[in-house]
């Protein structure tokens, strides 16, 4: 059951810092309840999957990739899964480098552009494996989130 809130009055005499004070205290609640704005929550989303996948976490990554998700050659959301999961256990380190993201949004979906490098290793010092890519995604917003629903990669 929620409880009930009660106003209190603010005593007009008192200090105008307080009444400052009582101003800011009410507007804080609104504060709260704004959102990101899409590009800005797209740009963490991206953010978020490749940090999942340096932290070798696939199933993290997947989180982001819609059920019907369609990439290069027909790859569905499954042979994705299973590409990911393969990378982490073929390297003990996985680093993503991503280029400068070129983002165009529309009303609830978006197209992101960028480059990517990917280096894998059995742990060494330096990389024992990598590629470039130029990568082209489409997003859609479903309830509030983003998830990857299209992708197209190109060797460098």
């Amino acid at each position: 059951m929620e409880k009930s809130k009660q106003i209190v009055p603010i005593n007009r005499s008192a200090s105008p810092a307080w009444r400052a004070l009582a101003l800011l205290l009410l507007l804080f609640p609104a504060a709260g309840c704004s959102r990101d704005p899409p590009e800005e929550r797209l740009r963490d989303t991206l953010v978020r999957m490749q940090q999942a996948l340096e932290e070798r976490a696939p199933a993290r990554f997947m989180e982001y990739v819609a059920a019907d998700f369609v990439g290069n050659d027909g790859v569905d959301r499954d042979a994705l899964q299973q590409a990911v999961r393969a990378q982490v256990l073929a390297n003990q380190r996985i680093g993503l480098v991503l280029g400068p993201a070129e983002v165009e949004m529309r009303q609830g979906s978006a197209t992101v552009r960028f480059s990517a490098l990917a280096t894998g290793s059995g742990g060494r010092w330096l990389p024992e494996r990598g590629g470039s890519w130029d990568v082209t995604t489409g997003w859609r917003e479903e309830g509030g989130d983003w998830r990857l629903h299209y992708a197209r990669w190109e060797r460098r």
